[in-house]
């Protein structure tokens, strides 16, 4: 991977800058620096219809294959496009679950029926998924999911829990891993199904967060019915899909991510100079070794990325950039709250004149999401201790833990 910009991408630049330039005003003028995983201070619905807007630029779809709609671009060019978005302080991004993690996998691992029938309105902007992953009892233990799922005619009818769901009151599928042999046992027999959200079938529940937001959810399934084609990698292979697709939450998606980190350690480092704690020595070598950390970040991500360019689908090593990510983001809120001082422990009181969207009685600014909500981050996804594991025996070659 080189880090020099050619004459080529220099345009490309111009190209990202100039689109954002054209779309950032008039309607959109107030996104501009908000948004973003866990400060929920713009309605998901309005930050959906973001993501519509960079459809229409074709952005949506930069690193997929043009017969496929996208546009082919270079890991490079992907590069330049995160750096460029964020230098524009263009809103941050909602997860879109479809586009960074659905839509990869099916490039692995789907049909080319599958490919050509979701792959267009993923990159358009206009079918949202969510992840039907975790369980009350298959948190990061994800081989001990029991969702369930028989097939019935040409219909598989899927019944059980899954919880943790990000946005699935926003989603109109959902890819689910479920078990498909009722007589397998861990990672055998398990299949990986997308499944449509409207329907009898399907509960959603909110779960309230310590924020106040509602980004995650329970979702039940009572006989929830999807074509028995809709099976990504053949019957009894989800295992294998499963973690591809991890792979791809840990990989390319996080370019997009790390342009919000960007912006919330920028804005750290502005509010210490501003209110005179970055004089304080161990304060201020605390900012510089996370600015350093970041660097770090993604540099290696980069590296990873080189790799999954070269063969296609992500492998374990993938870990190391979630462990990593995940340990940063949390000592970066941390490090918020010694910025700011006793006055971060105070929430600004939400009775009128002023609204607060979440009702919960307070106001929290950036930094105290960014606190509260990245306290999940090495939990969510496969947890520090898992990823340790993983990078362990599958990347080092470590003996297994014992059992």
């Amino acid at each position: 991977m080189e880090f020099t910009r050619t004459a080529a991408e220099d345009a490309f630049a111009d190209e990202v800058r100039t689109w954002l330039e054209e779309h950032l005003g008039g309607a959109n003028a107030g996104l501009r620096g908000r948004g973003g995983v866990g400060q929920e201070d713009v309605e998901p619905e309005r930050l959906l219809e973001w993501e519509r807007e960079l459809a229409t630029g074709g952005w949506l779809g930069l690193d997929y294959p043009v017969h496929l709609g996208g546009r082919d671009a270079s890991l490079s060019e992907q590069v330049v496009f995160h750096q460029t978005y964020v230098e524009a302080r263009a809103p941050g991004r909602i997860p879109n679950i479809g586009l960074t993690l659905l839509g990869p996998t099916l490039v692995a691992f789907g049909t080319p029926e599958l490919q050509e029938r979701f792959i267009p309105s993923i990159i358009s902007g206009t079918e949202h998924w969510c992840q039907g992953y975790s369980e009350p009892n298959a948190g990061s233990d994800l081989a001990n999911v029991s969702t369930r799922a028989r097939l019935s005619g040409d219909r598989w009818l899927v019944t059980g829990q899954k919880t943790w769901t990000s946005l699935a009151q926003y989603a109109q599928w959902a890819f689910v891993l479920c078990r498909t042999d009722p007589s397998s046992d861990r990672h055998a027999g398990l299949s990986y199904l997308l499944v449509p959200m409207d329907q009898h079938g399907v509960e959603v529940r909110p779960i309230v967060q310590v924020t106040g937001g509602s980004e995650f959810n329970e979702v039940f399934f009572d006989d929830a019915v999807t074509e028995e084609a809709m099976v990504v990698g053949g019957a009894g292979n989800g295992w294998a899909v499963a973690m591809g697709t991890l792979g791809f939450e840990r990989g390319a998606s996080t370019l997009g991510q790390q342009t919000g980190y960007r912006r919330e350690l920028d804005s750290l480092l502005e509010l210490a100079r501003a209110n005179g704690s970055i004089r304080d020595p161990s304060l201020r070598q605390d900012l510089m070794r996370s600015y350093s950390e970041l660097e770090i970040l993604r540099y290696n991500q980069l590296r990873m990325l080189t790799a999954l360019v070269a063969d296609g689908v992500p492998g374990p090593e993938m870990s190391i950039g979630k462990l990593y990510w995940a340990s940063w983001h949390r000592r970066l809120g941390e490090l918020g709250m010694r910025v700011r001082g006793t006055s971060a422990m105070v929430g600004v009181d939400a009775t009128p004149p002023l609204e607060d969207p979440l009702d919960i009685g307070y106001h929290l600014d950036s930094l105290q999401r960014t606190f509260l909500y990245s306290r999940a981050h090495t939990i969510y996804g496969g947890s520090n201790q898992v990823q340790r594991n993983v990078i362990g025996e599958r990347v080092l070659g470590l003996p297994r833990e014992p059992r």
